[in-house]
């Protein structure tokens, strides 16, 4: 969607605030021996808590509140009690919801405890990646160099980006258009408007270029068991820069 009055304007930032909080929750109570399932149960908590919907669960039937995905699995892993986090674990917590008929969308990757520092920085080579993405959401540039920049960042840090997942636009649906893609399309022409609502998120991988669906329906992972981290923000485009709505 594109912004167009302060309505649409604070139902958006409101709905990035909300999910925000709950990747933020989450993220502190990562530790070793929890499963992705409480994980789970405590953002379900919390969409209840505040009126909101889970956009996976509501709007494609997910079999979870939140997407919790372990080590090579690039995104949707299922909350699983089976799933126990250990240290040295990678762990990427995707919470996209909708708040007062509003949608934003959010992710980070993170390690379990401190022990491994090649992962650690992997999880900062996403995080650049998708900031250097947002340095160029501004109106009137090509849709094309935000993907430019995530890819040049996470080639600069020494990693690959995973070609066939994007981000998207997003406000009144989950997914809406121009879709996202982390690295450059010169064949896009796509100019970014003002008001412009984008999921933009990196998947920078140790290797694998391409992720594949699990036997679950929902689970991608890479074929070569690389590990993935993924870091996404909402924002709003504008002439002055992006406005990051899930800070």
């Amino acid at each position: 969607m594109s912004i167009n009055n302060e309505k649409e304007l604070q139902g958006i930032l409101k709905a990035g605030k909300f999910v925000a909080l709950v990747r933020d929750t989450l993220v502190k109570l990562v530790r070793p021996g929890i499963s992705t399932k409480e994980l789970d149960l405590v953002a379900e908590r919390y969409f209840h808590k505040f009126g909101a919907m889970s956009a996976p669960k509501f709007d494609y039937n997910f079999p979870g509140f939140t997407c919790i995905s372990v080590n090579d699995e690039a995104a949707h892993g299922i909350p699983s009690e089976s799933k126990i986090l250990q240290e040295g674990d990678l762990v990427n917590i995707d919470v996209s919801g909708k708040l007062n008929g509003f949608y934003a969308d959010c992710g980070i990757s993170l390690t379990v405890g401190t022990s491994n520092k090649d992962r650690i920085h992997l999880c900062d080579a996403a995080k650049n990646s998708t900031l250097a993405g947002i340095s160029q959401a501004k109106t009137g540039n090509y849709l094309r160099n935000i993907g430019k920049a995530m890819y040049l960042s996470a080639k600069n840090d020494g990693y690959t980006m995973v070609r066939n997942l994007a981000g998207h636009g997003t406000g009144r649906k989950l997914h809406e258009p121009p879709q996202v893609l982390p690295y450059e399309d010169k064949r896009e022409t796509f100019k970014l408007n003002e008001g412009l609502v984008l999921a933009i998120e990196s998947f920078v991988s140790t290797g694998a270029h391409y992720v594949y669906e699990a036997n679950d329906g929902w689970t991608l992972k890479t074929k070569d068991g690389s590990f993935v981290t993924q870091f996404e923000h909402t924002v709003i485009v504008t002439k002055n820069g992006a406005i990051i709505a899930t800070k």
